[in-house]
């Protein structure tokens, strides 16, 4: 198997998602042969969008604010425009969390820019994987994906504390295994498929 590498590329304004970030990182890491690396969409250097063009996968990260992403992040969204143009990105894979004080507080949507995003880079999406957990009587707040969304990875902090809910993180960790093990998988067929 060879090795392949992930960039988490995210935005925190007050250290949430920043947690989040480093729990989808761990998670990522956990699988062997993948190289792990963030960087802070708010401020990129030449280094950072060189990681970001040579990466297999990108795992977008955000608050949510006023229901969408954060300016910050779509600052870079708007500056990717140039690898828009050159497909720089295309066929790489995709994934994506984000993170708000409230339960709902409009998180889908922010998801949903993000898979907008990669599809206009012709990126390939990787969805959450998990069922949703605290639905039933029997169930618990701490259950994985506690929050049930699908399309990527939501978290809840309280906007009064620093802390991050563990089931969130969690959540994070595992859906940054997910996309590791994925692009494994792409990988190697790639290679396969060359030969």
């Amino acid at each position: 198997m060879s090795d392949i590498s992930i960039v988490i590329a995210s935005h925190s304004g007050y250290g949430h998602t920043a947690q989040i970030a480093i729990a989808v990182a761990d998670g990522a890491a956990s699988v062997a042969g993948t190289h792990v690396h963030r960087v802070d969409v708010a401020a990129l250097g030449d280094a950072d969008w060189e990681l970001l063009d040579a990466a297999d996968a990108i795992i977008f990260g955000t608050p949510t604010y006023m229901g969408t992403a954060s300016g910050a992040f779509h600052a870079f969204a708007e500056a990717t425009s140039k690898r828009w143009s050159t497909r720089a990105w295309s066929d790489k894979l995709a994934a994506g969390f984000t993170n708000s004080g409230s339960m709902s507080g409009d998180k889908m949507h922010t998801l949903q820019y993000l898979a907008l995003l990669a599809a206009q880079h012709g990126m390939l999406w990787v969805s959450l994987g998990l069922l949703p957990g605290w639905n039933t009587t029997t169930s618990s707040i701490e259950d994985d994906n506690r929050l049930g969304f699908y399309l990527g990875a939501g978290a809840q902090s309280f906007n009064d504390t620093a802390a991050v809910h563990d089931a969130d993180l969690n959540t994070a960790r595992h859906l940054g295994r997910r996309v590791a093990e994925h692009t494994h998988v792409r990988s190697a067929g790639l290679a396969v498929a060359v030969r």
